[in-house]
């Protein structure tokens, strides 16, 4: 049986007593740009981010991911950019940007028609890690043209042709494809207990992409819980931090129901 530990507290504090380099995976999504209050428990800036990023290269295993699952507001027509400065900082404390995924939302919330935007429907997912991920299990999704057989014309130097003289090869499309880094996944549950929940298949597919059974994943802002759900389906153990009493209650309820 897995281990889900649930911590209230102040991340920062709390971090301080994870020993350097025990935690495997990293998946998280702050607080950013104010964009909601969170019960009026939120206070989020430079101030905060940068020494949570600090921590998570302390914590994190050389090998091991950190997940961060982030976007941006709109402030006087302009985006803050404030996600791109934290992937920058990432990488100035010694993460390598192992990639810039995308979480498109299938069911975003429309635009109101007075702004002239476009319908935000993603966010960004960056992938940073310690050195090489030690760990990634690919996930893989049906090919569109499975079984198809296609001509290649392509040179070949078998011995019974010429080494410059064109030949015919007929391959098979293989019945799967990788799936890309652009994730198509629909919002969580919205309610009045949390405002914003975290999709459990965005935490599952992560969780399976880049630990194992037995590793050690960490939530800072855990929320409601869903890493935590979701490690415990899969096997993982999990330190969950979460400041918000109520939300603690919440992630607890989910966690224990998960059985």
């Amino acid at each position: 049986m897995p281990k889900i530990e649930l911590i209230q507290g102040d991340c920062l504090e709390k971090m301080k007593a994870i020993p350097d380099k025990s935690i495997d995976m990293v998946l998280t999504s702050p607080p950013y740009d104010n964009l909601r209050t969170y019960n009026g428990n939120l206070e989020w800036g430079e101030h905060i981010w940068k020494p949570v990023i600090q921590e998570l290269f302390r914590v994190v295993k050389d090998g091991g991911v950190v997940v961060w699952v982030v976007g941006d507001a709109t402030i006087k027509g302009s985006e803050t950019g404030t996600s791109f400065k934290q992937a920058l900082y990432f990488k100035e404390v010694g993460f390598n940007l192992h990639d810039t995924m995308i979480w498109r939302k299938t069911n975003p919330v429309p635009q109101f028609v007075t702004i002239k935007r476009y319908t935000n429907d993603f966010e960004y997912m960056f992938i940073f890690s310690k050195n090489q991920p030690s760990t990634f299990n690919v996930l893989e999704t049906k090919s569109k043209t499975a079984g198809k057989k296609i001509n290649r014309n392509t040179h070949s130097a078998f011995a019974s042709e010429s080494a410059d003289r064109p030949r015919d090869i007929v391959t098979t499309t293989k019945e799967t494809k990788r799936l890309t880094n652009t994730w198509d996944i629909g919002v969580g549950s919205r309610n009045k207990d949390h405002p914003a929940i975290f999709p459990e298949k965005l935490a599952h597919d992560h969780i399976i992409s880049w630990s194992n059974e037995g590793d050690i994943i960490l939530d800072p802002f855990a929320g409601s819980g869903t890493v935590g759900k979701m490690a415990k389906q899969l096997n993982r153990n999990c330190i969950l931090i979460e400041k918000v009493s109520e939300y603690c209650k919440i992630a607890e309820k989910r966690i224990n129901e998960n059985l």
